[in-house]
């Protein structure tokens, strides 16, 4: 029972804030700052039911954000509630696009596992080395991860992409779960949370990951994640569009060792009114220019090694040309200021195909520069480029769309802080009865 007590007395303290919170607001403008309806509000005002104890925290950030209009909110004296810093390891951590998005929700890293040397270089000039940063997961010996509340992992997606399992079927190969590389490194997700037993986890990949092999790769997944780990599990497909100008949809799975009230229904998904000029260089001689770039000309103006060369320009018209003459797709993406793009990804260091800028009439587009690509990936300008642009491509291709994450632990928070409370508040009453 220690359990059920301690889910009452959060339930209860979250029952008492929410009453006082409606003396100085309207029920629609509080409902749409939590994430739910009318309705159900005052459903939890008449205590039918109780709402929630991680609303606490959600009460607690929408008074932070009307200091002028509602008094401070004294949920930080609420004993083993929701205050304090959760820990997490980030798995497959690229160049730390998820690992920022929940720093930025107070997170904090205890455990980096990255193989590949540029982006370890990359990582290592943006984040304090204060915890090891191991490199292939593979044979890391699961035990000796530190204990942790959050698992993050952005499991590498080729095997399961379009792109990734028609170049494989043209040669022949398998993928998937039948992959004998990429598609393996699931199970050591699956072989990590076994071991850690962490509170929460969240897994990032491509949108075609639960269409794969008919929908059995997925079904797999959700079946080890359910059935053999035990986990609540919730997904969704989130667009990247709704933070950058850049359609990039992607599956993220978020799971929970004990059942909470988790919705993606509170998901906050601003509009889709970006443009790509709130990510391209201005051109124009006002621009800052972080520190260690070399992007811009004295003038502003993008060097001129980023605009395409007569040749590959004329064979990528023509390539598009071919392809619109048999019926299907492919070609070039061309866009100019006003415009959204296509999906970045991992070759465009070959030819910059799927995104080209254009310069004008009579002038060959461009590529974007790797400043360009950090802020079409919602990276902040502060963040350090260390790498040619061969592998900063590479790296931004294969990174997230940063808000989107940092959006997805904002709605994981409060769980992960509840269930930290009711562990806080069962393990000592388990130790006592077990004294008795």
């Amino acid at each position: 029972m220690p359990r059920k007590k301690s889910i009452d007395t959060l339930q209860s303290r979250a029952h008492e804030i929410l009453l006082d919170t409606l003396k100085y607001t309207s029920k629609e403008v509080l409902s749409q700052a939590l994430g739910t309806t009318v309705r159900t509000l005052t459903r939890w005002e008449a205590a039918d039911p109780l709402p929630p104890g991680h609303i606490l925290l959600a009460l607690q950030q929408f008074r932070d954000t009307k200091p002028d209009l509602l008094p401070a909110c004294p949920v930080q004296q609420v004993e083993g509630c929701v205050e304090g810093e959760f820990t997490f390891i980030d798995l497959f951590a690229g160049i730390g696009g998820i690992r920022q998005g929940f720093e930025r929700n107070g997170g904090r890293c205890v455990f980096t596992s990255e193989w590949n040397e540029f982006s370890q270089k990359t990582y290592q000039a943006n984040f304090p080395a204060d915890h090891e940063l191991a490199g292939d997961i593979t044979p890391y010996p699961k035990e000796h991860i530190p204990d942790h509340d959050v698992l993050l992992a952005g499991f590498p997606c080729q095997p399961f992409s379009i792109a990734g399992v028609s170049k494989k079927n043209s040669l022949g190969r398998a993928h998937g779960f039948e992959c004998d590389t990429q598609g393996t490194l699931f199970f050591e997700i699956e072989k990590t949370i076994e071991v850690k037993r962490p509170m929460a986890f969240m897994l990032e990949n491509v949108k075609n990951l639960t269409s794969h092999d008919k929908g059995r790769t997925f079904a797999t997944i959700k079946a080890t994640l359910e059935d053999k780990l035990g986990y609540h599990i919730h997904y969704r497909v989130i667009d990247g569009k709704h933070f950058t100008p850049q359609h990039r949809e992607r599956i993220i799975i978020v799971g929970f060792r004990e059942p909470v009230d988790f919705s993606w229904e509170a998901l906050n998904l601003p509009p889709q009114n970006h443009i790509m000029a709130d990510i391209l260089h201005k051109e124009d001689g006002t621009e800052v220019i972080p520190e260690g770039d070399d992007y811009l000309n004295e003038d502003g103006t993008v060097k001129a090694k980023y605009t395409l060369t007569d040749k590959l320009w004329a064979y990528l018209q023509n390539y598009a040309a071919k392809h619109k003459a048999a019926g299907n797709g492919f070609g070039y993406g061309l866009v100019g200021p006003m415009d959204t793009c296509r999906t970045l990804s991992a070759r465009y260091y070959k030819d910059g195909s799927e995104i080209l800028i254009s310069q004008g009439p009579g002038k060959n587009p461009r590529r974007l520069t790797p400043r360009e690509c950090a802020r079409l990936m919602g990276f902040p300008e502060t963040y350090k480029i260390p790498v040619s642009d061969t592998q900063a491509y590479k790296q931004f291709g294969n990174s997230v769309v940063m808000p989107v994450i940092t959006e997805v632990a904002r709605l994981m928070k409060p769980f992960v802080m509840e269930l930290k409370a009711r562990q806080q508040q069962t393990i000592p009453e388990l130790v006592a009865s077990s004294a008795d």
